[in-house]
């Protein structure tokens, strides 16, 4: 059986902003970009992924700001999900995991 929920009213809908902010650097072949989420109470998380140019390769820095982007942004959203776990494990009874197989999401136990 599964529950609909009622669709939020302007009186019951609370909307938070959280910031997501990414630097690029350049040096030499290797590119570094910095991911730093910040949430609407101010918890901060970052991770940095590089990329690199191997010699003999052809000169496209987007290509570098693309891969050392996801690298950051990959590592970050796995930072998130295990700050995630640990904030519910610090709240609830039983230890949260994230459940495995075909059905995405988080569950108790």
């Amino acid at each position: 059986m599964s529950t609909t929920l009622p669709a939020p009213t302007p009186a019951s809908l609370h909307t938070r902003t959280w910031h997501l902010h990414i630097d690029l650097f350049e040096r030499g072949t290797t590119t570094r970009a910095e991911a730093v989420l910040v949430t609407d109470v101010g918890t901060e998380l970052r991770h940095v992924g590089e990329a690199h140019c191997r010699p003999g390769d052809r000169d496209v820095p987007e290509i570098g700001d693309e891969l050392a982007t996801c690298r950051a942004l990959s590592g970050l959203a796995h930072d998130l999900l295990e700050a995630t776990l640990a904030d519910i494990s610090a709240n609830a009874p039983e230890p949260a995991r994230v459940r495995s197989g075909s059905e995405p999401g988080l569950y108790l136990g």
